[in-house]
């Protein structure tokens, strides 16, 4: 954003390309410790299309981590990490939609069960919970943490792009 004319249009390409590249760095990484902060102090346990959400954001934070050493790349690190963050905004709108009904998603449940033997593997498999892809563990203004990842990725890698565009 210009400072004297508080306009975006207003800032040079140099500018918008540099606050792309850290939004490109900062929004998966936020949501990544969002949905690691709610696994950690709010006790929630994702399921497997959360993950898939997870990894587009860590492909998307390696994308931005690489416009920022090879300074040579930055539009196409960049744009790399915007369509990394759209692909998790599009898995974050199809996971929502299935905890929504509105169409079918995975048929199977995930489990995080760890062990070193097939006894322990048991043991952790009967005190792990078992996460349903359909079921919304958790929301807020009517939106699952889905849908609030599809919303946000999809809106950010639309500035992201927009910011990395040439004029």
């Amino acid at each position: 954003m210009d400072a004297r004319t508080g306009s975006v249009a207003a800032v040079g390409t140099s500018n918008r390309l540099t606050l792309a590249r850290w939004l490109a760095l900062a929004v998966p990484g936020a949501l990544l410790l969002g949905a690691m902060g709610s696994e950690v102090f709010g006790g929630l346990v994702p399921c497997e299309m959360c993950f898939w959400q997870r990894y587009a954001h860590v492909v998307a934070v390696a994308f931005a981590g690489l416009a920022f050493v090879l300074p040579r790349r930055v539009r196409l690190f960049v744009l790399l990490a915007a369509a990394a963050i759209a692909a998790s905004g599009a898995i974050g709108v199809f996971h929502a939609g299935v905890e929504q009904q509105w169409w079918q998603g995975l048929t199977a449940c995930s489990t995080t069960a760890k062990g070193a033997d097939s006894a322990e593997l048991l043991k952790s498999i009967l005190a792990t919970p078992l996460v349903r892809c359909d079921q919304i563990q958790w929301s807020f203004l009517g939106l699952s943490m889905a849908a609030w990842n599809g919303l946000i990725s999809l809106s950010s890698a639309g500035a992201i792009a927009w910011l990395t565009a040439r004029r």
